[in-house]
C-alpha cells in the first residue's frame, strides 16, 4: 500500500519547505530511536517522507504520480526502467491463432521513459544520493541561553575515508570499466510469465551505477569511500535561544558515499533550570526577598543579575509582591529586535526570634495602629 508522506509529516499538500523542514524535525525528535520512548520505525517512516517532499523534483514526481512513487526513501534510486518488449496477449504464439500486444518501444525506448521520471539507472540520481542527517541534544546552562556560547562536541560517525579520499579505491590502483554492467551503470533483468515478457533496469549493484570500478577497493573502507571516525565539531549557539529549539548545521552529519554530499546535523537544545531565574518570552523573572524594615522605610537591596549585580531602589511602604523592572537586563531577541527585561518580585522577610528589644518596639508600633 502506497504511503501518503504528506499525511505522516502531518502536513498539507500545499505545504511550504519550510513547514515541512519544522514537521519532520519535530517528528524526527519524537521518534528517536536513542530517547527514551522512541519508535525506531516511525523514525524511519518520517526520514523517507522527509527525503521526499524536501527534494523539490521528488516531491514534483510524488505529487504528479500519487499512489505510483515509490522507492523515494532508497537514497535517490527511485524506479527502475520497465521493458515490454515480446508482451504476447492471450493469443498464444507471436501470430498463431492470434495476434496479441507486442511493445517494442527499441533500444532504450520504454525504458528511457520511466528512467528519466523515476531516476532508474540515470547517473545525476546517485550524484543526488547523500549522507544521513544526524541529531544530537546538547545541554547548556541558563546563563548560557541568555549570553549566547560555543561548545565543541565529540561525534562519532561516518566520514570520508582520509585512505582513498572518499573515492574507494586503493590509492595507486586505475579504474576499469565495471565487468558486471560493461560501463552502463545499470543492469537488466528480465522475467517471463503468463503474459509475456517483463524486463527491468536497476543500478549495478558492483559499481553502484557509476560505470567503473577499481581495479583494487581500498583496504580501509572496503571500497565505500567512507570510514567511522570521531570527529569534533564547533556548535555556536546563539544568545536567547529557546529550550527545545534545533540548530542545523549543513553538511555535519554522515558522509556520502564515493564523496557524495553529506547529510545535515541537527542539534536539539536543552537549557538546565537556574536555582534563582527562570524565563518568560524574553524576559529573566526572580525574587528577592527584602527586611520588613526596608519595605516599610524604603531602602537600597543588592540583587542578582544574569550580567553580575545591581542595586535595587525600594520605595517606603513596597508591599511583598511587588514587581519591579530591570529594563535591558532580561534575554536578547533571536531575531535583532533588542532585550527582555529582568523582573524582580519583591518578598517581605516577616522577623523571627526577635530579642526583647525589637518586640517592645514592635508592640509600640501596634499601639499606634501600624
Amino acid at each position: 500500500m502506497a504511503k501518503d508522506y504528506y499525511e505522516i509529516l502531518g502536513v498539507s499538500k500545499g505545504a511550504s519547505d519550510d513547514e515541512i523542514k519544522k514537521a519532520y524535525r519535530k517528528l524526527a525528535h519524537q521518534y528517536h530511536p536513542d530517547k527514551s520512548g522512541g519508535n525506531e520505525a516511525k523514525f524511519k517512516e518520517v526520514n523517507e517522507a522527509y527525503q521526499v517532499l524536501s527534494d523539490k523534483a521528488k516531491r514534483q514526481q510524488y505529487d504528479q504520480f500519487g499512489q505510483t512513487f515509490e522507492g523515494a526513501g532508497a537514497g535517490g534510486q527511485g524506479f527502475g526502467g520497465f521493458d515490454f518488449s515480446g508482451f504476447q496477449g492471450f493469443g498464444g504464439q507471436g501470430g498463431q491463432g492470434g495476434q496479441g500486444f507486442n511493445f517494442d518501444f527499441g533500444e532504450g525506448g520504454f525504458e528511457d521513459i520511466f528512467s528519466g521520471i523515476f531516476g532508474g539507472n540515470s547517473r545525476s540520481a546517485k550524484r543526488r544520493a547523500r549522507g544521513r542527517d544526524v541529531q544530537v541534544d546538547l545541554e547548556i546552562d541558563f546563563s548560557e541561553m541568555v549570553l549566547g556560547v560555543k561548545k565543541k562536541i565529540n561525534l562519532y560517525k561516518s566520514a570520508v575515508c582520509e585512505r582513498c579520499a572518499g573515492s574507494g579505491g586503493e590509492p595507486g590502483t586505475m579504474q576499469k570499466t565495471c565487468p558486471t554492467c560493461k560501463g552502463e551503470g545499470s543492469v537488466r533483468t528480465t522475467r517471463r510469465s503468463f503474459f509475456g515478457t517483463f524486463s527491468q533496469v536497476s543500478e549495478c549493484p558492483e559499481c553502484s551505477g557509476e560505470g567503473r570500478i577499481f581495479e583494487k577497493k581500498c583496504r580501509n573502507c572496503g571500497g565505500d569511500g567512507r570510514a567511522k571516525k570521531e570527529e569534533e565539531i564547533l556548535i555556536e549557539v546563539p544568545a536567547g535561544i529557546s529550550d527545545g529549539q534545533t540548530i542545523s548545521l549543513e553538511r555535519k552529519g554522515e558522509a556520502g558515499p564515493k564523496g557524495s554530499l553529506p547529510g545535515d546535523l541537527y542539534v536539539n537544545i536543552r537549557v538546565r533550570k537556574h536555582q534563582k531565574f527562570s524565563r518568560k518570552s524574553n524576559d529573566i523573572l526572580s525574587k528577592e526577598y527584602i527586611p520588613f524594615s526596608t519595605a516599610v522605610l524604603g531602602g537600597k537591596v543588592e540583587i542578582d543579575t544574569i550580567s553580575g549585580k545591581l542595586i535595587l531602589k525600594i520605595p517606603a511602604g513596597t508591599q511583598s509582591g511587588d514587581v519591579f523592572r530591570l529594563k535591558g537586563e532580561g534575554i536578547p531577541d533571536l531575531h535583532g529586535r533588542g532585550k527582555g527585561n529582568q523582573m524582580v518580585e519583591v518578598i517581605v522577610k516577616t522577623p523571627k526570634n526577635l530579642s526583647r528589644e525589637q518586640k517592645n518596639l514592635l508592640e509600640e508600633m501596634k499601639n499606634q495602629g501600624l
